[in-house]
């Protein structure tokens, strides 16, 4: 599975960045594709995604501000990001993982919030 990551960018606080993350190759078997982050100093963690069963899932600093969404005929998955804050900086991480225990990354993405 390949996955490639785009839609990074600085933005003032309080604006909006949308991330794409198109996954190709053998995509069959996806249980999650979603996005994580990683700030510096800090571990990567999981921001948004789409688990198996269509459910999606967010991380509670999130909830209310990002969207996740996909376009199933286009292998994409978005993170739509409103109301940014400076924490929200770091790089984003395309990621998927297939049954039963394999897992891909996407290049990073830095999204910088800042005034």
């Amino acid at each position: 599975v390949q996955l490639q990551a785009s839609g990074g960018g600085l933005v003032q606080p309080g604006g909006s960045l949308r991330l794409s993350c198109a996954a190709s190759g053998s995509i069959f078997s996806i249980n999650f594709m979603g996005w994580y982050r990683q700030a510096p100093g800090k571990q990567r963690e999981m921001v948004a995604g789409f688990t198996a069963g269509s459910n999606t899932i967010y991380d509670d600093a999130v909830k209310g501000r990002f969207t996740i969404s996909r376009d199933n005929a286009k292998n994409t998955v978005y993170l739509q990001m409103n109301s940014l804050k400076p924490e929200d900086t770091a790089v984003y991480y395309c990621n998927a993982k297939k049954a039963p225990m394999s897992e891909y990354w996407g290049q990073g993405t830095q999204v910088t919030v800042s005034s």
